[in-house]
């Protein structure tokens, strides 16, 4: 709803601020002789393509370079909405003189199926694309053998194509972004929908608001140690995506940043992160264990709810706060919780079938304290045992069992549930056995 409303929000303001809103400086016929309208930057010296009286269609090539009245001014700029909704325009080619291109400069461009983008343009505003679903041809000068499209100077210069193409035709499925990028805007990437995999190099430190919402195609993530932050809905609807690794640098993940991911089977959050979103996992189906570490303080409302395949949750012991529904998956068999001081929490956060079924491990000594905390009393079974250290556990050895229960004595064979296992190179690890 959120992302409509910028749309519809823009289109109104594009119908309320009248002609004026177009008004231009000058206006000059390129070699084809298609009227380009132009206003005066950078103190007169230069020249910015905006939007004019007419709309522009069919194929547009913008000169590197304009003479008016016997002055010749470089063209360094598409200035913003400059092509908004000329859904007559079917291709663009950009001078290598230009270096930035506004917000929303071609958006709702429904007839553009080709463009070419130089390695001169260093920054690409918001929707700069958006909702360009005809885009198929983006053509760079840097395209390497094996059809990947890397961008020399940039960023997101594919900014919601549904189909992206090299010079050949042959179909882009990965997309490597140069370390000259340091951020990647909001809905840079939205409805990507043949993207399969992307490349984020270091240098890059913030993703923003669905910057990759939608691209259904995609199925793996890598998202480096440089990125401190990931903004809201940035993955969510990736319903193709199946393993995201989060860099070590990450200190919070946003609302919704991965909701509806269906394909999810893997998440590993790092150390580093403090907080998970409202609803940041939600529905991701495919999700059958998560761990949050010891770094996070905060869980969000909904962050884990309607994930239908998750068996497993362990809760690091730093965190002092969970919102309603966090946890709410009907088949929740095993909640680990390293909170050693329980705090109040919505009756809400774990499903009914959880309390009624799952098993909640505690900390040693800390059973009572659970049992008498609003929230954590509802569970049924309630075990300690969490917070042993494994490394000075005696056990049986005289059993034959590689199983063992917390206490490290007794030997099991077949139960189920939070289990010490002892491997053949003698080490002995918490496990979940299931």
């Amino acid at each position: 709803m959120k992302q409509l409303n910028i749309s519809i929000l823009l289109a109104v303001l594009m119908s309320m601020v009248g002609a004026k809103a177009f008004a231009y400086d000058i206006e000059v016929k390129n070699a084809d002789g298609v009227t380009i309208f132009y206003n005066y930057i950078s103190d007169g010296l230069e020249l910015e393509v905006t939007k004019g009286n007419s709309s522009y269609s069919g194929n547009v090539v913008i000169p590197d370079e304009v003479t008016y009245m016997n002055r010749t001014r470089k063209v360094t700029s598409i200035g913003n909405i400059a092509f908004y909704a000329c859904s007559s325009l079917t291709s663009v080619i950009i001078p290598n003189s230009v270096t930035s291109i506004g917000e929303s400069a071609f958006s709702r461009c429904s007839g553009l199926t080709s463009i070419n983008i130089p390695n001169s343009v260093t920054s690409i505003g918001e929707s700069a694309f958006y909702d360009c679903n005809s885009l198929e041809k983006v053509i760079v000068k840097d395209i390497a053998a094996w059809c990947r499209i890397k961008f020399e100077n940039g960023s997101n210069p594919l900014s919601y194509a549904e189909h992206l193409y090299s010079d050949e035709n042959t179909e882009i499925t990965d997309l490597v972004i140069p370390s000259s990028v340091t951020s990647i805007g909001k809905y840079a990437f939205y409805k990507c929908s043949g993207l399969k995999s992307v490349t984020i190099p270091n240098s890059v430190t913030s993703i923003g608001r669905s910057a990759f919402n939608n691209c259904s195609g995609l199925t793996s993530v890598t998202i480096p140690n440089s990125v401190t932050t990931i903004g809201d809905y940035v993955f969510s609807c990736c319903d193709g995506l199946t393993s995201v690794t989060i860099g070590n640098s990450v200190t919070s993940i946003g609302e919704k940043a991965f909701s509806v991911c269906t394909g999810l089977t893997s998440v590993t959050i790092p150390n580093s992160v403090t907080s998970i979103g409202y609803y940041a996992f939600s529905e991701c189906y495919g999700l059958t264990s998560v761990t949050i570490p010891n770094s996070v303080t905060s869980i969000g409302s909904g962050a884990f709810s309607w994930c239908s395949g998750l068996t497993s949750v362990t809760i690091g012991n730093s965190v002092t706060s969970i919102g309603d529904y966090a946890f709410k998956c009907d088949n929740l068999a095993t909640v680990v919780s390293l909170i050693k001081n329980p705090f109040k929490i919505y009756s809400s956060v774990f499903s009914k079938n959880t309390l009624m079924n799952a098993t909640l491990y505690v900390p040693t000594g800390t059973k009572d304290k659970y049992k008498a905390t609003e929230g954590w009393k509802n569970f049924l079974f309630i075990e300690e045992g969490i917070g042993t250290d494994i490394r000075t556990i005696q056990i049986d050895a005289t059993c034959k069992s590689s199983q063992y229960t917390l206490d490290g004595k007794k030997c099991v064979e077949g139960k189920k549930g939070l289990m010490l296992v002892r491997y053949s190179d003698g080490t002995v690890k918490k496990v979940i056995v299931k």
